[in-house]
């Protein structure tokens, strides 16, 4: 029997992923979740052999909590279920050890033979979001370029960045440019756009 663990905010379809996945004989869903901060202590506490994970979720997100699954409960497999079709999440999935990477427009049955291949040890990876991957380069953003690009996209004014990341108005003001230089844009929001439609942010 294959012990899964679902972790989805949106409860019509985390009740939909309980249901589909029950009607299989060797299946059995042993927690449900709406947020991620309980994902490892529950993984270990059901012994699940799978935790089939949402990335966006409240609390801890789902890729963190793949990773201290990883960490701390490495016999549990990780099947990211998303409907974020970003390759820098994806490449940060592989990094953490994840075992599995699906969009959630994906059929059942494909569904249902993706927790039975990661629970038996392989992988599984959605092929086009693979190969979208594969053709975006890394970012060309430091992390604090990108973390003061993120804020930006927030909608945060550079003061308030300085404010939040205790540096200056000017150090803020130097990695927005720094950022709009190397994405080659043509302004701040430009800049936002870019990295956003490359997953780098």
């Amino acid at each position: 029997m294959i012990r899964v663990l679902i972790a989805e905010d949106m409860r019509l379809l985390r009740e939909t992923l309980m249901a589909a996945l029950e009607l299989e004989d060797d299946l059995r869903v042993v927690a449900a979740l709406d947020s991620g901060d309980a994902i490892v202590g529950t993984a270990i506490a059901e012994q699940a052999d799978v935790a089939l994970i949402d990335i966006d979720l409240p609390g801890t997100d789902g890729l963190t909590a793949a990773a201290a699954i990883h960490e701390r409960h490495p016999s549990c497999r990780v099947l990211i279920l998303t409907a974020l079709a970003n390759p820098a999440h994806l490449r940060r999935a592989m990094l953490i050890g994840v075992s599995g990477y699906l969009l959630k427009d994906t059929a059942h049955r494909e569904l249902v033979r993706a927790v039975r291949t990661v629970a038996s040890g392989g992988r599984v990876l959605d092929p086009g979001l693979a190969m979208t991957a594969l053709r975006t380069p890394p970012s060309p953003l430091t992390a604090r370029e990108a973390q003061v690009l993120r804020r930006y996209a927030e909608g945060a004014d550079p003061k308030e960045i300085a404010t939040h990341l205790h540096l200056s108005y000017g150090t803020i003001r130097n990695y927005l440019a720094s950022a709009v230089t190397k994405l080659q844009a043509r302004n701040r929001v430009d800049a936002v756009r870019l990295a956003t439609d490359s997953g780098w942010l």
